[in-house]
Formats: structure tokens, sequence, C-alpha cells
């Protein structure tokens, strides 16, 4: 997308991006330092911030029960306007709804509905956000 901003001041901003797999960055996101990772598909709309040392991976990478069988994937949707806080994990075939913001520290498994603000691990819902 147009003016999006990668920031590693705090952390290095890390994007990876399997064989086959897509990353799709919308317009004015800001990036300051997460780790993205898409063997599957992430997908991040317009005017999205994520910040450091947040974890987006689509992917358990290998079996629990056999590390030498491939893991499951699942795409990943962050929908416009929302935030990411610091230390946030968004987990595989999650999608983060429009203006929804994820509190630091918030480990989220399920979806995020548009314009609520979750915390905690697992992520619940905490409030409702007004939209602007």
């Amino acid at each position: 997308g147009n003016l999006v901003r990668l920031r590693s001041d705090v952390s290095k901003v890390r994007l990876a991006v399997g064989h086959g797999g897509t990353l799709t960055i919308g317009n004015d996101v800001f990036l300051n330092g997460p780790i993205i990772s898409a063997s599957q598909e992430v997908s991040i709309g317009n005017h999205v911030t994520i910040g450091p040392f947040s974890h987006i991976i689509d992917s358990d990478f290998h079996d629990v029960q056999d590390p030498k069988q491939a893991g499951v994937s699942k795409p990943i949707r962050i929908e416009d306007r929302a935030w990411i806080a610091t230390r946030a994990m968004i987990l595989k075939g999650v999608t983060i709804g429009e203006g929804a913001v994820v509190a630091a520290g918030a480990v989220v498994t399920k979806d995020v509905p548009p314009y609520t603000l979750v915390a905690g691990v697992p992520a619940k819902v905490v409030k409702q956000i007004t939209p602007a």
C-alpha cells in the first residue's frame, strides 16, 4: 500500500512469507517492530497500527504430536483502522474487525468484533468502542 511506515527503533520489523504464502499491507499502515509470518495468508487493511514485539503468525509450523509433520495454517485478516498494541499475539485463523483494539500482551485466538477492545490471555472483549 501507499504510505506504509516501518519503524525499528524499539524492535526490528521482521516479515516472513512462506512459499505460496501472501502478505498484503494496505495504505497508511504503521508497523512499529512487529514479527509477521505468513505461511498461508496475512492481510492487513488500511490505517492499521501494529506495535513493537507483536506477533502475527498464521501457522503452527509443525504438528504437536509429530514435529516432522507440517502444522495447520489459516489466514489472518486485520481490518481497517485496527490497532494491535505492544506484545500482542494474533494467532492463525483470526479476523480483527474494523476499528478494533487489541491490548498490550493479549493473545488473540478467536475473531475480534469491529469496534471492540480485547485484552487478556486468551483475549476477551473488555468494552465497545465508539467509532470516530
